[in-house]
């Protein structure tokens, strides 16, 4: 399912071509402005982020399922994490999950 206007876009998220970042996560970009970039990320049981992740902008993202380890914390399904610009951290996971998040670019 995809709809778009001029003022809204509104798609499946399951829809978005997968890329693989490395060997155990996928990302799906999702609509961008130039204010923001929305992205998912599924890791699979035992992933890492490759590199420590530093954020020009402000980064959010949402776990929808499984668990995240980042920055020494457990994170589960309906936990909401805010980086503040300039922060870095390396997410990864044991169990396998998906989050959703998004960019706030940075001017």
């Amino acid at each position: 399912m995809t709809h778009e206007a001029s003022d809204v876009r509104i798609l499946h998220v399951d829809e978005v071509d997968p890329v693989e970042v490395v060997p155990g996560i996928i990302q799906r970009r999702l609509p961008a402005t130039e204010r923001a970039r929305g992205w998912m990320y599924d890791f699979a049981p035992g992933a890492e982020w490759p590199e420590v992740d530093v954020h020009e902008g402000e980064e959010r993202y949402y776990v929808i399922a499984g668990e995240f380890i980042d920055r020494g914390q457990r994170l589960g399904p309906g936990s909401y994490v805010v980086f503040a610009p300039g922060s870095t951290h390396r997410p990864r996971t044991e169990t396998g999950g998906r989050m959703l998040g998004i960019s706030i670019l940075a001017r």
